[in-house]
C-alpha cells in the first residue's frame, strides 16, 4: 500500500532527480499526516539519511520538512537531505538550523540541442560509429520484461563484479530492476542477439524530463556501447518533447570548484584527498569525463543539507553508511583489497 501511494505522489509532484528512485529497493517511507507528501529515506545510526527533497508542491515544503524533521526527532534521530537540489538549497540558505554542503553537481541537457551537439563533437561521433560498425544495436524494452531478464541480470552481475568496490545503494541502488519499473524507460543494447549493456531512465515528472538512473555495461560491449544508448535515449526524448534530461550525481565535479570553496575547510580537505587518491578505489575521473564529452547544457549543484548547526564529521559517515550498505571504513578496506589484487595480477601479466 505504502509503496503504491508513494508511487502515486512521485508521478504527480517529483521535481527532485532523485524523485523516482524512492520507489527502489531499501528505501523506507514517511508520509504526512497534513500534505500530499511523501520523503524516502534510510536510517543509519542516529540519521535519516532523505532522497533528495521531499515530494510535494512546492509550496508545502517548508511545512512537509518541519513535520518529517520533527518525526526525526521523536524517533531520536538527525536528518539530512542528500543529494538536494535548487528548492531546498533555497529554502533553507537564512536557516540557522541547518546546514548545506555541496558534495558535486550533475549535468543536464535539453533532448531539443541534443542533434546539434552530436554534430558538433566528432569524438562522440566516433565513439557511436564504433559501437555501430560492431552491429550493436539498441531496442526499447517493456518494464516488465526488463524485470524478468536474466541476460540484463547478467549484464548487472557482470558489471558490477567489474567494478572497485562493493556494489553501492541507497540513490546509486544497482538492483532497479526489482524496484517500481512500471513509469520507467529501459533501452537494451544488443549484439549478435545477446544484450551487453543496458540503460534504465526514471521520470522527473515536474520538469517533464527524466533521471538516466542506470547504465551498466558488460566488459564484453564494444567501445561506444554507453555511448549509443545515451543517444538512443536521447533521440527518444527528443520525440516526445522532453524537455530535462540528467545523468545524475557527479561527487566532486569540477564545475563546482569555486562553489566547493564555501564547504568546511575539513571536508574541503577530504575532497581534495578523495580527487588526488580515491580514484583507484571509485571512478570519480572517469564518470566525470564521460559526462564531459557528451557537452551538458549546464551543470547543476547537488547539496548534502543537514539539521545542524554546522555540517559534522558524524554525519558524513552516517551518509558514506548509507551509500555503502555497511561501515565506510569495512567499505574501504574491500575496496583497497581489490585494488591491491588487481594491481598485482596485472604487474603479474606484464612480467609474463
Amino acid at each position: 500500500m505504502s509503496i503504491t501511494l508513494a508511487r502515486e505522489l512521485v508521478m504527480s509532484y517529483g521535481w527532485n532527480a532523485t524523485s523516482c528512485q524512492i520507489l527502489n529497493p531499501g528505501i523506507d517511507h514517511w508520509f504526512s499526516s497534513t500534505a500530499q507528501a511523501v520523503v524516502g529515506y534510510t536510517r543509519r545510526g542516529n540519521l535519516l539519511a532523505a532522497a533528495g527533497s521531499p515530494v510535494c508542491v512546492r509550496e508545502m515544503l517548508p511545512d512537509v520538512c518541519a513535520e518529517f524533521e520533527a518525526y526525526a526527532r521523536s524517533v531520536g534521530c538527525r536528518v539530512c537531505y542528500v543529494c538536494a537540489e535548487e528548492r531546498l538549497c533555497t529554502l533553507f540558505a537564512g536557516s540557522s538550523n541547518h546546514a548545506t554542503v555541496i558534495i558535486g553537481a550533475q549535468p543536464v541537457w535539453d533532448p531539443r540541442t541534443w542533434p546539434g551537439l552530436v554534430k558538433s563533437r566528432a569524438s562522440l561521433r566516433a565513439q557511436l560509429n564504433r559501437s555501430r560498425n560492431k552491429a550493436v544495436m539498441v531496442e526499447s524494452l517493456a518494464p516488465e520484461r526488463a524485470a524478468a531478464d536474466p541476460e540484463l541480470r547478467e549484464v548487472l552481475r557482470e558489471w558490477l563484479k567489474a567494478r572497485r568496490l562493493p556494489p553501492l545503494h541507497f540513490l546509486v541502488e544497482p538492483d532497479v530492476l526489482d524496484g517500481v519499473l512500471s513509469d520507467r524507460v529501459v533501452l537494451v543494447a544488443r549484439r549478435q542477439d545477446k544484450a551487453v549493456a543496458f540503460l534504465v531512465a526514471s521520470p522527473v515528472v515536474a520538469r517533464d524530463g527524466y533521471l538516466v538512473e542506470l547504465l551498466a555495461r558488460s566488459p564484453s560491449a564494444p567501445n561506444g556501447t554507453g555511448e549509443l544508448l545515451i543517444d538512443a535515449v536521447m533521440q527518444r526524448f527528443l520525440g516526445e518533447g522532453r524537455e530535462y534530461v540528467t545523468l545524475g550525481l557527479v561527487a566532486l565535479a569540477h564545475a563546482v570548484d569555486q562553489e566547493l570553496q564555501g564547504n568546511p575547510w575539513w571536508l574541503r580537505s577530504l575532497m581534495q584527498f578523495a580527487r588526488a587518491h580515491a580514484n583507484r578505489f571509485y571512478n570519480f575521473r572517469g564518470l566525470e569525463q564521460f559526462r564531459v564529452k557528451m557537452i551538458p547544457n549546464r551543470w547543476e549543484p547537488v547539496y548534502a543539507i543537514s539539521n545542524e548547526k554546522s555540517f559534522s564529521v558524524r554525519t558524513l559517515y552516517d551518509i558514506g553508511a548509507a551509500f555503502s550498505g555497511i561501515s565506510p571504513w569495512l567499505a574501504i578496506g574491500i575496496g583497497v583489497a581489490k585494488a591491491i589484487r588487481r594491481e598485482v595480477r596485472a604487474r603479474g601479466a606484464s612480467g609474463n
